[in-house]
């Protein structure tokens, strides 16, 4: 038998995440966690001792309090740096600690 709509597997889950805000969400919230080590690169990545996200705050632990001051003054553009590599606004804070 043959079927007319068929799809490869990539295009169905493809599909299935398009549609599926909760899984879009979850995506999103896992590349914001993975920009931060692309976006800033290894020199930030290897004073970055945790980073994760919840109710909308990225909260990350450095182990270097000059970075952590200057990552705060760079804040917004952070968040919106983030938010843009994500695809869609993820985060609205950034907890450094």
């Amino acid at each position: 038998m043959i079927k007319r709509d068929a799809q490869s597997i990539g295009e169905a889950l493809s599909d299935f995440f398009e549609n599926n805000a909760f899984f879009r969400l979850k995506f999103a919230e896992h590349r914001v966690v993975r920009g931060w080590y692309d976006l800033l690169g290894e020199g930030v990545a290897a004073y970055t001792r945790s980073i994760y996200h919840r109710n909308d705050v990225l909260y990350v632990q450095l182990s270097s309090s000059v970075l952590r001051a200057e990552l705060l003054m760079n804040k917004q553009n952070l968040i919106n740096r983030l938010n843009e590599y994500a695809g869609m606004p993820v985060i609205r804070d950034i907890i450094l600690r």
